[in-house]
């Protein structure tokens, strides 16, 4: 009623008020600012201010004369209100502006309050300007938006523009205590600090809140009603996440994660807090920052408790990461895991450094790799390693899935060691890779050329031509298993061969005797080329030296062909009334 009641606006009312008291006014106004901020509100207010016949001393209506009980009463004459948004086009406009040549009747203006202009239409704008840098003298315009940069320039160079502020935490906290005692609800601080909160600087969503929290608490705002009634996560969480992580506790932090995830609450929405929670963590970390934190006293206190013993590294490094998991969030297929691990890195944070000195971040899955590999390096004996070293072939672990290839001369054999009646292996040092080693020279090639029916090196991955002294016994499944991985290690020269190859099935016929059927003799040709390749490798990897290798040609069953002639007969010898129905109709084959 009054602009003593508008919240949060001290400045604006203050010149509004002092342009009624003093007279000078302009024909045009432009309220914009944010949605619920009061821009409406105080165009009604000033509206009447200025056609009060008897303002008080400080600008305000006196609301008892005719003009502010008419006003009151809803049925002035003298102010319009339009809705841009409904009413956009040039015709609405247009009936506006007609009316804009009729004097008022009572009071000394012509107030007309246009909602939401940025909704007129280009049209309706240009209309619009040609009275708006003519204007009676009787007219005055108060124009209310919420997006300014939409206005045309040619109509914001002719309007005195006040700019409507968002609404602080506390003035809204303290504007809701009021209504609070005069509608005689009770309440907690902190209930009212989250509906400010929620509100985001709008004070009609504010009330509209406090309108919905109240019937639901029946009268007695509480902390716990509020957050349970408007589906807000509680702070708490914020400030639990923040202390496990600061002590490294992940697995309680993945606990307290799966109970927020399980009230219904969102990843991307626990992200968003946790960042503001953290951004508040480190505004409270400098007295002068303080201030910039929207919560209640309660909650200041607690975020400057937290903020002594969070580190102001730990705040940017958390931030950073936060920052990156909202960007990723959307695009993420398994967002729960993206969480989960972002978490986990911010539990890190924290954690000293395994390099010192270094200045990179450390690497801490890089030690974790290297365990894992040497528990899973398995123990040889002495006697072992010393055949391998003789034979001088290539040794392979199957626990660690690696290949140690070298010669006599890199792989060193352990020393045994007699300790009673058990002899043990001490720890072979560690080998020593030459370059020499590597691949296949072409000396080797030269030298080893005569031994190969094809011209294959054994140091080309795929075969092996070492020799093996074990019989054991190997099923289907194990001969198509290294089937399979033999053609995988085909080298590039016979990709084309190690194709065919693959759709082979070779079959057991008598163990250890082996059978592959192909389809064509010239497949036969390229088989038998690399025979003793093939059958070597077998052997090696399924550890039977006895292993034979059968190539033979499917064979293909030939179908003649039968004329017209021969399909009849055939066709009469397997049905004889054939025969029959052609004899009586005469019936002759063409």
């Amino acid at each position: 009623m009054s602009f003593d009641t508008v919240v949060g606006q001290s400045a604006l009312t203050t010149t509004l008020k002092n342009a009624v008291k003093s007279g000078k006014l302009a024909h045009a106004y432009l309220f914009c600012g944010p949605r619920g901020v009061g821009k409406t509100t105080c165009a009604r207010i000033f509206a009447k201010a200025i056609n009060c016949q008897n303002p008080t001393s400080d600008g305000e209506a006196c609301n008892a004369c005719e003009s502010c009980q008419s006003f009151n009463e809803q049925r002035s004459l003298n102010i319009f209100e339009l809705d841009a948004a409904s009413n956009n086009s040039v015709e609405h406009i247009k009936t506006l502006m007609e009316q804009t040549r009729i004097p008022p009747q009572v009071g000394r203006y012509k107030v007309f309050i246009i909602d939401e202009v940025h909704m007129l239409s280009t049209a309706a704008f240009n209309a619009f300007l040609k009275t708006l840098e003519e204007p009676p003298a009787h007219v005055i315009f108060v124009l209310a938006t919420t997006e300014k940069h939409k206005i045309l320039p040619t109509i914001l160079s002719r309007c005195q523009i006040y700019d409507f502020e968002r609404m602080s935490v506390q003035n809204t906290v303290n504007h809701l205590k009021m209504v609070a005692q005069k509608e005689g609800i009770q309440y907690e601080e902190e209930a009212l600090a989250v509906i400010a909160e929620k509100a985001d600087g709008g004070m009609r969503d504010a009330l509209s809140i406090f309108d919905q929290a109240a019937s639901f608490c029946q009268g007695n705002i509480t902390y716990q009603k509020v957050i349970e009634d408007l589906n807000v996560l509680d702070s708490e969480y914020y400030f639990r996440i923040v202390d496990y992580s600061i002590s490294n506790k992940v697995s309680d932090i993945m606990v307290l994660l799966n109970d927020v995830i399980n009230k219904g609450f969102d990843g991307g929405l626990l992200f968003q807090g946790l960042a503001k929670h953290v951004r508040n963590v480190l505004m409270a970390k400098d007295p002068q920052t303080l201030p910039l934190l929207e919560v209640s006293e309660q909650q200041r206190q607690r975020y400057q408790e937290q903020a002594q013993r969070a580190e102001t590294r730990f705040c940017y490094e958390a931030l950073r990461l936060m920052n990156q998991c909202d960007i990723n969030y959307r695009q993420s297929s398994n967002k729960r895991l993206l969480v989960e691990l972002t978490l986990i890195e911010v539990a890190q944070i924290t954690q000293p450094d395994d390099s010192a000195g270094s200045g990179r971040k450390p690497r801490r899955l890089k030690s974790l790799f290297k365990q894992l590999i040497q528990q899973a390096q398995p123990k040889q004996s002495a006697p072992q390693v010393a055949a391998a070293a003789h034979a001088g072939s290539n040794v392979e672990v199957r626990g660690a899935r690696c290949e140690v290839r070298g010669t006599t001369d890199e792989v060193r054999g352990a020393r045994p060691e007699v300790r009673g009646n058990q002899q043990t292996a001490t720890p072979a040092p560690r080998p020593t890779i030459k370059a020499s080693s590597l691949g296949s020279s072409w000396k080797n090639l030269r030298q080893q050329s005569h031994n190969s029916k094809m011209n294959i090196p054994p140091g080309v991955p795929g075969f092996s031509d070492a020799k093996v002294d074990e019989q054991s016994s190997f099923t289907q499944d194990e001969l198509e298993l290294q089937w399979l991985s033999m053609c995988n290690r085909m080298p590039q020269q016979l990709v084309a061969i190690a194709t065919r190859m693959k759709n082979m099935t070779p079959r057991i016929t008598t163990l250890p005797a082996v059978e592959v059927v192909v389809s064509n003799d010239l497949v036969k040709e390229e088989m038998e080329r690399i025979h003793g390749s093939i059958v070597n490798t077998l052997k090696l990897y399924l550890k039977n030296n006895a292993i034979t290798l059968t190539v033979t040609v499917a064979q293909m069953e030939k179908v003649r062909v039968l004329t017209r002639s021969e399909q009849f007969e055939e066709l009469c010898r397997q049905n004889p009334s054939v025969e029959k129905l052609r004899e009586l109709l005469d019936l002759e084959i063409a």
